[in-house]
């Protein structure tokens, strides 16, 4: 493994290009959507056709940047009751496997900490294609998916309803695309 990593090549996220978006239910009848501004990290792939052979990835997203639309909402989320960003002001995954289940698809397994707690969580990854930009760099695009309870991360806050239900849903559904560039490259 160490071999691998040595002749691996180092794909960075162009956050700029890239986005992590969520979605959770709402009084158990309707779903807010929400994203992070800022996504960070890389992939390191001997082979970027097959991730299976040695791929690592590192993925780290500013907590502090999330966003439903509603200010409140987006201030509550940030506080000690959700994601606590004063004390843990990043969301990271660290890639500790990856699994090729079809033609350009992946399943990615590996360590997601929230708010200070750490569960292995796999993802859904699709390779999206790739190819050089107008400025010579050499780009490749992945889009990703999972499902998360949140309260296995330490996110309880909830609210009893009047009906019988809860204000927040426990299950989570995140999607990431990523469009990374070649180290090295002109960065254009």
């Amino acid at each position: 493994m160490a071999e691998a990593a040595a002749t691996a090549t180092r794909w960075t996220i162009d956050a700029s290009h890239s986005t992590v978006e969520f979605a959770v239910r709402h009084m158990m009848i309707s779903t807010v959507k929400g994203h992070f501004g800022k996504i960070e990290g890389y992939l390191d792939a001997p082979n970027i056709d097959d991730l299976s052979q040695g791929a690592r990835l590192e993925v780290r997203i500013d907590a502090s940047t999330v966003d439903t639309r509603e200010p409140q909402r987006d201030e509550h989320l940030r506080s000690a009751d959700f994601f606590d960003v004063a004390n843990y002001p990043h969301i990271e995954f660290r890639s500790t496997r990856i699994e090729k289940t079809g033609e350009n698809r992946y399943k990615v397994t590996g360590d997601l900490s929230i708010r200070g707690v750490t569960k292995e969580v796999t993802w859904d990854l699709t390779y999206e294609g790739g190819g050089k930009d107008p400025w010579g760099n050499q780009r490749v695009a992945f889009h990703a998916e999972t499902k998360v309870n949140r309260k296995d991360f330490g996110l309880q806050w909830n609210m009893l309803l009047e009906s019988g239900g809860v204000l927040v849903g426990d299950e989570v559904r995140v999607s990431v695309d990523v469009e990374l560039v070649q180290q090295g490259a002109n960065q254009g």
